[in-house]
């Protein structure tokens, strides 16, 4: 009996340390919102996209070469994206006001309502092009696992970067500065 009283609180005291343990994993994975993602199209060609924006335009993604290119796949319903978003206005305005580098913003769309995702921006702000992926060929060419993610690709056709979860302005910036050898 004796021997039962001294193994209940060692018991007590080690699930209250693995519960503390389990909460503080989840608390610092929950801070870490933006994490590169390897993937087999990094350093290699970016996949043929063609596609139109919710302006009626063609988008070719080949014909963008010359620029860097941020994609950014998003839903309205997604709220990892609502909060990105902010941050995302925040990066163009900055490349608008440096005007350096040559970064060219497009949202991608996939399995949402267009009036949805057009509402979204009218009441947040963003001016980029919204790009159709209508069929979900684009998010299947990328490898999208879920949105918010974002690639990078060089002005040679290249992608350079992926980014699962959220991205901030100063990172989207910070990455494509170092990528383009500090020309921001």
């Amino acid at each position: 009996m004796s021997e039962r009283r001294r193994i209940g609180p060692i018991v007590a005291v080690a699930i209250i340390v693995l519960l503390g343990g389990f909460i503080t994993v989840l608390a610092v994975a929950a801070g870490r919102s933006t994490e590169t993602a390897d993937s087999p199209l990094i350093m290699k060609p970016a996949p043929a996209v063609v596609s139109t924006t919710y302006d009626g335009d063609t988008f070719d993604l080949s014909r963008r070469r010359g620029s860097w290119v941020v994609l950014n796949f998003f839903n309205s319903t997604c709220v990892p994206c609502k909060r990105e978003h902010p941050e995302l206005v925040k990066f163009v305005e900055a490349q608008q006001a440096d005007g350096t580098l040559g970064v060219e913003l497009f949202t991608v769309v996939n399995d949402d309502d267009e009036d949805a995702v057009r509402k979204f921006f009218a009441e947040n702000g963003g001016d980029w092009p919204i790009v159709r992926d209508d069929d979900s060929q684009i998010s299947v060419a990328f490898g999208v696992a879920k949105v918010p993610e974002t690639w990078i690709i060089s002005p040679t056709g290249v992608v350079v970067e992926r980014f699962t979860g959220q991205v901030t302005a100063e990172i989207l910036g910070a990455t494509l500065e170092m990528m383009s050898g500090g020309a921001a």
